[in-house]
């Protein structure tokens, strides 16, 4: 639509300067103007003000004029017709849009919402997207939404406003990531995402480690130093560069190609004599490993014993390769 838009647009330009260029050259060789004259004569034609001619016309004169008024109204008609419907559509479209957004951003429900689409959200974004995980971003910058809008979907406005974290369905989500660059900000986020739903789960991002203890007072479940990781990360590339190398190889960066998994207990709904790990047998029917247990309390359990007794509200995390994790979730319908 856009471009058939386009090529009216240039069509009705070229057919102006069409006239005008007619009107000056008629002016100059059939009624013997100036060409300043045959400028000025040309575009109070065109426009139809009504002011003084130049100097009396001649017959032919009379009859070039009355065929260019004839002319040039009906082309700046036809331009003005073709502007206007293009404003017209384009808000139009602007409003069928933001509408469907919005019936989107409705029907969602469990998602995630991630507060700022910076370096730090971006990532996460990508890596919820590998997951096929729903999710709505809000992002203030206009330029932002407009360069990456294209399979997201985006909220303008400020998340520390709680009508946008409404707007963004903070009452159905499960999740919310604040990400945005300020510490202040971010406090401020958890402090309105969590009046506004109290089983959401939020995991603020942190520059400085003294704002770390004020975001889970505030309602963080969990806070993270993308710096401090970063530096952890390269220090010990330094001392157990083989070991750091080799977890980076266990791949999680998307559902058909991760090499570790958690599973609920209740996804083993199927295995109802299973009390222990053992029963479970994950190892001789998916090929996957059990490395990590946990417990309802939330303590984690590496390595367990394989007579663990299986809780309610427990997970195990799994080890194996990409598709022995595809069958662990076929074999047990976990999505």
């Amino acid at each position: 639509m856009i471009r058939l838009f386009r090529s009216k647009i240039l069509l009705s330009l070229f057919l102006v300067i069409t006239v005008l260029l007619i009107g000056v050259l008629g002016y100059r060789y059939i009624a013997e103007f100036t060409w300043l004259d045959a400028l000025y004569m040309t575009i109070i034609t065109v426009t139809t003000v009504g002011f003084a001619e130049v100097q009396p016309l001649d017959t032919d004169a009379k009859i070039f004029t009355i065929l260019l008024i004839v002319a040039s109204v009906f082309i700046i008609a036809f331009a003005l017709s073709i502007i206007t419907e293009y404003l017209l559509s384009r808000n139009s479209l602007q409003i069928l849009k933001k509408k469907k957004v919005e019936n989107m951003i409705n029907n969602l429900d469990k998602h995630v919402i991630v507060c700022g689409y910076g370096r730090n959200g971006m990532q996460a974004v990508e890596r919820l997207r590998a997951y096929k995980k729903p999710f709505v971003v809000i992002e203030k910058d206009r330029e932002v939404i407009e360069k990456f809008e294209d399979g997201l979907l985006f909220i303008e406005g400020d998340a520390n406003e709680d009508e946008t974290l409404k707007d963004a369905g903070v009452h159905r989500a499960q999740y919310l990531i604040t990400a945005l660059p300020d510490d202040a900000a971010n406090l401020f986020v958890v402090l309105s995402a969590r009046q506004l739903n109290k089983s959401l789960f939020i995991i603020s991002r942190a520059s400085h480690i003294n704002t770390q203890k004020k975001l889970l007072l505030a309602g963080a479940d969990k806070v993270i130093m993308p710096d401090k990781i970063g530096g952890d990360h390269m220090a010990s590339l330094v001392v157990i560069p083989d070991l750091i190398t080799f977890m980076d190889q266990l791949s999680i960066e998307g559902e058909h190609t991760t090499n570790l998994e958690e599973v609920a207990i209740e996804d083993f709904e199927s295995e109802l004599n299973c009390s222990s790990l053992r029963d479970l047998d994950l190892r001789r029917k998916t090929g996957c490993t059990i490395i990590g247990y946990i417990t309802p309390d939330g303590d984690y359990i590496i390595n367990p014993e394989a007579d663990l007794q299986l809780q309610p509200k427990s997970k195990v995390i799994v080890l194996g390769k990409p598709e022995q994790i595809r069958k662990l979730n076929q074999m047990f319908n976990i999505t």
